[in-house]
């Protein structure tokens, strides 16, 4: 059984989510198109399916070809792609603070 991260289980698992979630993650880092649906979990010809709206609300932007692939990274200067991270940054902020109450009462148990 595959763990669903805080961002999934948050926002929902559709495809573009789901694409979201692995680009949030690996936020520092471009991929291919087969790359991006690999590690998200999702088919290439489903990602194929949201890549127009992807590039059309400039989540992604393309940074460089690498013989005949083209890699794309997040768009960390979109001013909604900043909140998702924030959004993300949040969520592993308080699963974080969760954790450690409970390790506290772990301890002193």
């Amino acid at each position: 059984m595959e763990t669903k991260s805080l961002f999934i289980e948050f926002m929902g698992e559709s495809p573009t989510i789901r694409v979201l979630d692995y680009l949030l993650t690996e936020r520092d880092l471009d991929f291919s198109i087969t790359d991006m649906a690999k590690n998200a979990g999702i088919g290439r010809s489903t990602l194929y399916r949201v890549w127009d709206d992807l590039v059309k609300n400039k989540i992604i932007t393309p940074t460089r070809v690498i013989g005949r692939a083209k890699l794309y990274k997040l768009n960390k200067n979109n001013i909604k792609i900043k909140k998702l991270i924030e959004i993300d940054d949040a969520l592993i902020l308080e699963d974080l603070k969760k954790r450690s109450e409970k390790q506290k009462i772990k301890v002193t148990a």
